[in-house]
């Protein structure tokens, strides 16, 4: 295989619809609405040849009832307010530059706006046509699963769908957190799963070319390893968006608005765009570089959020990188057509380790001692789930469902957002045990609707 690089962005949000605004709730999918997805939306539809993922869970809030006519209202209520308050504090304590950098900020959310309507208010129905693969239904972590059946439950729900909602799959799925273990390639296999990305960089050594070549074994789908030498250019303390021109992600106004760049400047627009040009072009340069020391396939696979949201210039960035690619002779390639063109080889070693992309490489941000009695509470649940067997209904295995959700015991490790998470988990599973005592009622209104009690029962 000659050196390619395939950039697979994996679109995710919690389960927030309906479930507290701010500062934690549904403020983030609205941010990530306006950072993020519309404006690589623009990317998309001028053919960059991008991988994307989108998780069941954001496509159950973004076809919610009422979620277009809150995200227009935040758009122009909210927003434009704070905005406005926000300016006026500046000025009266004689920031004028920053308050000028807050007027120009407050643009980007009504060109949010008028991009939202010019797809009539539909952003799941833009992003389908490049939707290709698919994930587990809430964004369960899988090894920590208490069961084969639990699995099949994320599994099975994220692929119904991915397939009532987008039609055709050809088999990508995305492990969420890059959680694989060894065990779970059968149950994958199973519900045809033909490939999914996992970060081996513990095991193979950061830059090792094995991370270059997706590999097979008996059975079992394709694992594409990610390549952390070139991810860490981007997603990385010491990546490009540490740079001083770049927006301060961290420091914030009293409507938490970022005037500001990472050197303490007043930020400037244009000097960080020029940047992300030099960052595209050097990015591209490295890529070129390793992949003739090393040819293969590198992977490069991060948040979308991260772009846009987290990263201001980042899907700015990643624009110029698709120019910048032309330019410098890298072939960028959709994953799926990458494994379509080349076969993977069959593994040499008959297990691989547990892995996952977080901290540590290993499971400890999900199960780890500040967390640890979410995770066993939560296995718990499954298994009295399982115990009820046919009592169980639909609501029962979708509260379990948003209870496995990976994102509660990330934020809660983390330290990111209060008691938010741990009463999420806790609400979750007191909703699980109202429905297993007959109660059918759940606050979980949207989500998990293509999954239910049929894939947690299967033999």
């Amino acid at each position: 295989m000659s050196g390619r690089l395939a950039i697979v962005l994996h679109t995710h949000m919690p389960y927030v619809e309906g479930f507290g605004v701010w500062p934690f709730g549904e403020e983030w999918l609205w941010e990530a609405m306006a950072g993020s997805y519309l404006p690589l939306l623009d990317v998309l539809e001028a053919g960059a040849a991008v991988t994307l993922s989108v998780t069941p869970v954001l496509a159950d809030q973004l076809e919610a009832e009422g979620v277009a006519d809150r995200f227009r209202e935040f758009l122009t209520g909210v927003r434009r307010e704070t905005h406005r308050l926000d300016a006026a504090e500046l000025r009266a304590v004689g920031a004028s530059e920053l308050a000028v950098e807050l007027e120009r900020a407050a643009g980007d959310y009504e060109w949010a706006l008028a991009r939202f309507e010019s797809i009539a208010g539909d952003l799941l129905g833009a992003l389908a046509p490049y939707a290709a693969w698919t994930s587990a239904a809430t964004h369960g972590l899988l090894p920590l699963c208490a069961s084969d059946a639990g699995v099949r439950l994320q599994v099975a729900g994220g692929i119904a769908a991915h397939r009532a909602r987008f039609g055709a799959w050809d088999g990508g799925f995305w492990l969420p957190e890059c959680a694989y273990a060894p065990w779970l390639e059968p149950v994958l296999a199973a519900a045809g799963v033909r490939s999914c990305c996992v970060d081996l960089t513990g095991h193979f050594g950061l830059g090792s070319p094995a991370h270059l070549q997706p590999m097979r074994g008996p059975g079992g789908p394709v694992l594409v390893p990610i390549d952390r030498r070139t991810i860490d250019l981007v997603w990385h303390e010491q990546g490009y968006p540490g740079a001083g021109a770049y927006r301060d992600y961290h420091r914030y106004t009293t409507f938490r608005h970022r005037p500001w760049a990472n050197d303490g400047r007043p930020y400037d627009h244009g000097r960080a765009l020029a940047l992300a040009g030099e960052h595209a072009a050097d990015f591209v340069a490295r890529t070129l570089a390793r992949l003739d020391r090393d040819p293969g396939l590198a992977v490069c696979a991060m948040d979308t959020e991260f772009l846009g949201h987290w990263w201001y210039e980042g899907v700015a960035w990643l624009d110029a990188v698709v120019g910048e690619a032309a330019a410098q002779g890298l072939e960028l390639v959709q994953l799926d057509e990458a494994l379509a063109e080349e076969p993977p080889v069959e593994r040499a070693e008959h297990r691989l380790p547990v892995c996952t992309w977080g901290t540590g490489g290993d499971l400890s941000t999900w199960s780890g001692p500040p967390v640890a009695d979410l995770a066993f509470g939560v296995r718990e649940a499954e298994l009295r789930v399982l115990r009820a067997g046919d009592a169980v209904g639909d609501t029962a295995a979708r509260e379990l469902l948003a209870a496995q959700a990976s994102d509660w015991a990330f934020l809660e490790t983390r330290a990111l957002a209060g008691d938010y998470p741990r009463a999420r988990v806790h609400a979750h599973l007191a909703a699980l045990e109202r429905a297993l005592a007959g109660d059918p009622s759940s606050a979980a209104r949207n989500l998990a609707v293509h999954a239910g009690r049929a894939a947690l029962l299967a033999p």
